[in-house]
């Protein structure tokens, strides 16, 4: 299996689901409707095919819940990664996926405004390599509708981040961090 798809697939299990950020995420994993893609292209209109075709695959099948587009050998600068998603966005738009899918962004070096590189709150959206997750705005419809406090979610994240142990954040931490090979690559 792919260095990199294995990675994000322990970081879904280990942290993701693991530390429960995304209440929904162990359902659609252990029902097997979550897909990983690698893409392994250095361009980011190579970059944007791919991310075409996985929208494309995801339209036509209904089975699959959400998408992983791991992206191995690019966009490893956040802020290049940051200006890339206006593209990946408009793309949707043009495919006329717009209130069809929606992308989440992950990336190993994400830092939300106003708050510090080292805080543990970034680690909510870390992962160890750049990811584009597709989700059916369907899906997060139905969350909104059936989960209690849905929009509390990533102020909860961020409180547990910032109580967990010294152990628990270096594991977080190792999970969320690129492998020695995607340093090579980038």
């Amino acid at each position: 299996m792919d260095n990199a798809k294995l990675a994000v697939q322990e970081w879904l299990s280990g942290v993701v689901i693991g530390y429960n950020f995304c209440p929904f995420a162990g359902d659609a994993l252990g029902k097997g409707k979550v897909r990983f893609e690698v893409c392994s292209e250095t361009s980011e209109e190579l970059i944007l095919s791919d991310l075409e075709s996985e929208l494309n695959m995801l339209a036509a099948s209904p089975d699959i819940e959400t998408s992983l587009l791991i992206i191995d050998r690019a966009l490893n600068d956040f802020g290049q990664y940051n200006q890339f998603l206006d593209l990946a966005e408009a793309l949707v738009v043009e495919l006329g996926h717009a209130g069809r899918f929606q992308i989440a962004s992950f990336h190993p070096d994400y830092c939300f405004a106003d708050v510090s590189q080292s805080d543990p709150s970034n680690y909510t959206n870390r992962a160890p390599y750049p990811v584009l997750h597709i989700l059916r705005e369907r899906s997060v419809e139905w969350a909104v509708e059936n989960y209690t406090d849905v929009d509390l979610i990533p102020e909860k994240n961020i409180a547990r981040l910032h109580a967990t142990t010294d152990a628990e954040l270096e594991q977080i931490i190792r999970l969320s961090s690129p492998s020695k090979d995607s340093k090579e690559n980038t």
